[in-house]
């Protein structure tokens, strides 16, 4: 018990859930090959609308093929906007059950009088506005997948109604006191960190237990920043059919700008920001000032601009970097440069030199 437990079995147990644990924890503790390519990936599992080639993300991927035939719970992490969504349906994709249906759930847009006949169903007559019957989202996803998504806004009643049939695999219909059985494999997401929550409590300690067997915590976006021209151009493709303009592209200046963006709404965040710019301009060959005033209409938290972790930067290394992206924001033209970092034309030319930061003055 002092080195941890994966998983754990009610009494009495189902023996086909016990196999099925005992299966995915043995298959999980083989030693893992070396990491393989995107192209290796794709050639072993249904990945096809998921973007990106950082080491990261190949691991995430690498997990997701492993896990997907084994049936085990899966939770789902990371900031809003970072495609928890994708992930989910690509381990349905990939699983024993892909030709089966795949349901989603927004937890957090059910109320608590509804989640019963929402997730159970009901007969008719089992409450006041109950004209007809109703199927519930565990028996739509009956050999399927369900997956629950915003599990951490999911409040205490709700959450002691989930786990019944998380753990038994059992449910009764809201009206209806025939218990039913359910074969459905439950994947879960969140932006939020449940183990906190679990130490607040807020969230159950043991519906956290069942969720969570595999833990898949999926990066930031301005964490694998060398994926945004993957995506920008995978965006742009689908959006050249979409509005029929099949002369769109993006400047390699533009795409290079968009690398070095905070985006703290991730890919949700990037996605909306092209479509929109592609919407605005006329041209069919998008550069940074097409960008850089649709990004200003874009809602912004406050504080959401990512500051480097203490001790990875020096002051110096700092300016430096600032510097360097203003020139380039502003095609060497020292003068808006030196406005937009607060600085006469003077003080930035003492710190180029300081620096040894070469520039063009003939653009200036």
């Amino acid at each position: 018990m002092k080195l941890g437990a994966n998983d754990f079995i009610n009494k009495p147990w189902n023996n086909e859930h016990l196999l099925q644990s005992v299966n995915t924890l043995l298959q999980l503790q083989q030693k893992k090959p070396r990491h393989q390519t995107r192209q290796q990936l794709d050639n072993q599992y249904d990945f096809k609308n998921i973007i990106g080639e950082d080491p990261h993300l190949l691991g995430i991927l690498e997990t997701i093929g492993r896990v997907a035939a084994t049936g085990a719970a899966v939770l789902i992490t990371g900031e809003s906007g970072t495609g928890k969504e994708l992930i989910a349906e690509a381990i349905h994709h990939n699983s024993l059950r892909k030709n089966k249906t795949f349901v989603k759930v927004n937890l957090g847009g059910i109320s608590t009088s509804l989640f019963e006949s929402e997730m159970f169903g009901h007969t008719r007559g089992a409450f006041t506005d109950a004209r007809t019957d109703r199927v519930g989202r565990f028996e739509m996803a009956s050999k399927g997948t369900i997956f629950l998504d915003e599990i951490g806004d999911l409040d205490a009643t709700s959450q002691v109604k989930l786990l019944r049939v998380l753990q038994d695999r059992t449910y009764e219909v809201l009206g209806s006191s025939r218990t039913k059985m359910v074969d459905v494999r439950v994947i879960c997401a969140t932006n939020k960190n449940l183990a906190e929550m679990v130490g607040k409590g807020s969230f159950r300690e043991d519906l956290l237990y069942r969720i969570n067997l595999i833990t898949i915590h999926l990066p930031a976006l301005r964490e694998r920043a060398k994926d945004i021209p993957l995506l920008v151009n995978y965006l742009i493709n689908n959006l050249k059919e979409i509005y029929n303009r099949p002369d769109l592209s993006v400047s390699a200046a533009a795409i290079k700008w968009l690398q070095q963006l905070p985006l703290p709404g991730n890919i949700r965040q990037l996605k909306n920001l092209v479509e929109r710019t592609v919407l605005i301009s006329s041209k069919d060959n998008l550069d940074i000032e097409d960008f850089t005033s649709q990004l200003e209409l874009s809602p912004q938290k406050k504080g959401s601009q990512q500051l480097p972790e203490v001790g990875t930067l020096t002051l110096d290394e700092i300016e430096v970097l600032m510097i360097k992206r203003s020139l380039e924001f502003h095609k060497n033209k020292i003068s808006k440069a030196a406005a937009s970092l607060g600085l006469t034309r003077s003080s930035l030319y003492r710190r180029l030199d300081k620096y040894h930061i070469p520039y063009d003055e003939t653009t200036d």
